[in-house]
């Protein structure tokens, strides 16, 4: 199988896997997903989606959300983890976004990468999904399938990230990315990794995975 080939037969399996790809975390705009993405740095969807709305219900856009202390954001935080840093965060990019961009979120890497705690997955999370520009935001399961199926060398997700973007068609990005960690989630995760179940990896995988 070429490689051309292989990047169709992923293409192929996971429109007819997952053909629909609601965004994981629940948000009703890009600063409550700005906030929902930071929010899940080293923890899970699930853990952020319960913590969200006890967040937003005090504060769902910046101004609300800097009458709350750091102490406060990171109170109700606290459960997803990392909370110390994430309320640092929080507080400091919305006071930012207040000063310098009328509160909004900007739609450009540059800005949402000078804020606190926003780093370039989450950068192009939001890009991708709350203004639809192309983006391919690479998390842990991407970066673990790209290399368990031979499409990546598997060194660092920036690495990862650029031969994504070489190898598939930039109009599907913002929905192969959703497709590509719903698969890695339900056929190929890390542990208790069953290679009979993950079709795309048996059929396409390094066949150093494969004995």
């Amino acid at each position: 199988m070429t490689k051309q080939q292989k990047v169709q037969f992923v293409i192929d399996t996971l429109e007819k896997l997952y053909p629909e790809t609601p965004i994981p975390l629940n948000h009703k705009d890009p600063y409550t997903l700005l906030i929902a993405v930071l929010l899940s740095a080293q923890s899970t969807d699930v853990g952020v989606n319960k913590i969200t709305p006890l967040l937003f219900a005090k504060a769902d856009n910046p101004y609300d959300m800097i009458k709350l202390s750091v102490d406060e954001i990171r109170e109700i935080i606290k459960p997803v983890g990392l909370s110390p840093m994430k309320s640092k965060g929080i507080y400091g990019l919305s006071k930012i976004l207040i000063e310098k961009h009328n509160g909004k979120v900007p739609q450009n890497y540059k800005d949402l990468e000078a804020l606190p705690a926003v780093g370039h997955k989450t950068a192009s999370v939001v890009m991708s999904q709350a203004f639809g520009i192309p983006a391919f935001p690479v998390d842990t399961h991407i970066h673990r399938l790209m290399y368990r199926w031979g499409l990546s060398n598997g060194k660092n997700v920036t690495q990862t990230e650029k031969d994504a973007k070489r190898l598939f068609p930039k109009e599907l990005w913002n929905k192969l990315h959703l497709q590509i960690i719903y698969y890695g989630r339900e056929y190929s995760p890390a542990r208790s990794w069953n290679i009979e179940k993950d079709i795309i990896t048996k059929t396409i995988g390094r066949k150093s995975l494969l004995k």
